[in-house]
């Protein structure tokens, strides 16, 4: 049962991105469409497995003066290993990304489950953590992602689902339309969380 709720805290109990309100960065810059969110969504959760496992087999050994610079050169690591992979393998959605794929390294979900969790549990419960986070801010980018692409272009995962003569809402694709998406979502989370408590 315990095993049961780290995994599922990061998607309700502690959502980064609706309860928290961590790594707004990149969810607002790269939920304008469905593709993005999901690449985001996959990168940032095996940075965060990775890392959680690695920091949480060495953190006897790190000495506590350097342990956030020993946190980000791992963290980096894997953000490395998904930029390459992804540049590779997936070369459209890396560009699509951009900038925010080596800007994961800071996010702050990852540092800051590598410092509140993974260098205090032990290895499984680490990887526990990371799946449930991963996983949490996966379906919160899906989600801001899903609204936004069907208002500002009528269209989701790239196909069309509203009929042509709707005119898109613009400024859902934009950064206002972000913030927007975003606080009306957390309200709504947050009351439904309340409500369940």
């Amino acid at each position: 049962m315990k095993a049961f709720g780290e995994l599922t805290k990061g998607i309700i109990k502690e959502n980064p991105i609706f309860v928290m309100a961590l790594g707004l960065c990149p969810t607002l810059a790269v939920s304008t469409s469905v593709n993005n969110a999901i690449g985001m969504g996959a990168a940032a959760t095996f940075v965060l497995i990775g890392s959680n496992i690695v920091i949480s087999l060495i953190k006897n050994f790190i000495p506590s003066k350097v342990r956030i610079p020993a946190y980000i050169v791992i963290i980096a690591s894997f953000v490395t290993v998904v930029d390459m992979v992804m540049e590779a393998y997936a070369a459209s959605l890396h560009k699509s990304l951009g900038l925010f794929i080596p800007l994961i390294v800071v996010n702050c979900i990852i540092l800051g489950r590598a410092e509140a969790f993974a260098s205090k549990n032990s290895v499984g419960s680490s990887i526990l953590d990371g799946i449930g986070m991963g996983i949490g801010f996966s379906l919160a980018l899906i989600v801001i992602a899903t609204i936004r692409e069907i208002i500002g272009t009528g269209k989701f995962y790239g196909m069309q689902i509203l009929p042509c003569s709707y005119q898109p809402a613009i400024c859902a694709i934009l950064p206002p339309g972000a913030f927007f998406t975003i606080g009306i979502l957390m309200a709504l989370f947050n009351k439904w969380v309340a409500k369940k408590s």
